[in-house]
């Protein structure tokens, strides 16, 4: 039998055992947080799960990001950045690199990183989410580059996975990213920038 006849066989046997059965109410009851003490010091618990991932995190003012990235930049010597469309002015180092025309493999891999914004950030996890929109450009330039510096606004951070959710489109090509690539093998050597960048830098902005 071929597999899409046996599929066909497995649900046809599901259709027949349920086949009269009342519908369930399915409680979806997700923790989210109208409790006033999980919504004090998101930015302190973010940065300290970030830093937990083997990520560089920065926690400053508005007034301070400018400088903070700049900082960033030049202890790296990164001088080829790309940085996508939308992101504040002044966030933006030197001459950037557009990616209009769409840049390739090749010359993703070819830049110094790469520098962009987000769209929410969970403190819980330490994950940061990107979904392709301004400031963020598409998921290549943030997975080919071997450094990405990504900026996340106080207002973006949520307690947990279901806020996060909440917010996101599912149509969007969303992008979770928690700490830098790593891997490791069947003897636990990690390997890092394996499916993403070695190196991942957040300046987190009160």
């Amino acid at each position: 039998m071929t597999a899409a006849g046996s599929r066909e066989l497995i649900l046809s046997r599901i259709r027949s055992a349920v086949a009269g059965a009342g519908e369930v109410e399915i409680t979806r009851a997700y923790r989210t947080s109208p409790d006033p003490a999980r919504a004090t010091g998101l930015v302190e618990l973010l940065a300290e799960r970030v830093a937990d991932y083997r990520a560089v995190v920065h926690v400053v003012d508005e007034g301070e990001a400018a400088a903070t990235i700049a900082a960033a930049l030049a202890r790296r010597s990164a001088t080829r950045l790309v940085v996508p469309e939308g992101l504040p002015s002044e966030w933006v180092p030197g001459e950037p690199v557009t990616d209009d025309p769409p840049l390739s493999a090749a010359e993703l891999d070819g830049v110094d990183g790469v520098v962009t914004g987000c769209a929410v950030a969970i403190a819980e996890t330490g994950t940061i989410v990107l979904d392709a929109g301004p400031g963020q450009g598409r998921r290549a330039l943030t997975l080919v580059p071997d450094y990405h510096l990504c900026v996340v606004r106080a207002g973006q951070i949520v307690a947990g996975v279901p806020e996060a959710v909440g917010r996101l489109d599912p149509s969007r090509p969303l992008t979770w990213i928690s700490g830098p690539s790593a891997t490791s093998d069947i003897e636990l050597n990690r390997v890092e920038g394996v499916h993403g960048p070695r190196t991942l830098e957040v300046v987190v902005v009160r």
